[in-house]
């Protein structure tokens, strides 16, 4: 059980770099300032590639859980 409750889930399961972050990015657009966005992922890259796009981008990454199979990153937006 996640200490963070999304308001939106992205499940990028089984997609490789860049698409887990392009995304993420185009999810963004979906939501408004201060809500979570979940990203699930499978790709190793994305724990390198997510904070240097959410620190450009302005966004906050909050954590991270590892789950069975994927890690879950938690996101607020700007």
């Amino acid at each position: 059980m996640s200490q963070w409750t999304p308001d939106k889930v992205l499940d990028a399961k089984g997609l490789s770099c860049p698409m887990p972050i392009l995304k993420t990015k185009k999810f963004f657009t979906e939501l408004r300032s201060g809500q979570i966005l979940e990203l699930q992922s499978t790709d190793p890259g994305t724990i390198n590639d997510l904070p240097a796009f959410l620190s450009r981008a302005g966004h906050e990454l909050l954590g991270q859980e590892q789950r069975e199979g994927y890690v879950s990153y938690f996101l607020r937006k700007a």
